[in-house]
């Protein structure tokens, strides 16, 4: 695989975020409310252990921003 197909692949992947980086994407969220959205299954997350990964877009459509 050359690097143009790699970096075509890698493009593809959602950016999945921390609970901090989901927060500090949009102003005046808190780590714990995004943790709450996440429970309430207001937005879609991947949870591996006690880490919870939020997908960068999920966070943007649901506040309404865009990607």
């Amino acid at each position: 695989m050359d690097d143009r197909t790699a970096n075509n692949v890698d493009t593809k992947k959602p950016r999945l975020l921390t609970l901090k980086q989901a927060a500090e994407l949009i102003d005046g969220l808190t780590e714990y409310r995004v943790r709450l959205l996440c429970t309430e299954n207001a937005i879609k997350y991947h949870k591996f252990g006690n880490k919870y990964m939020i997908p960068e877009h999920e966070i943007l459509k649901h506040f309404g921003e865009s990607a």
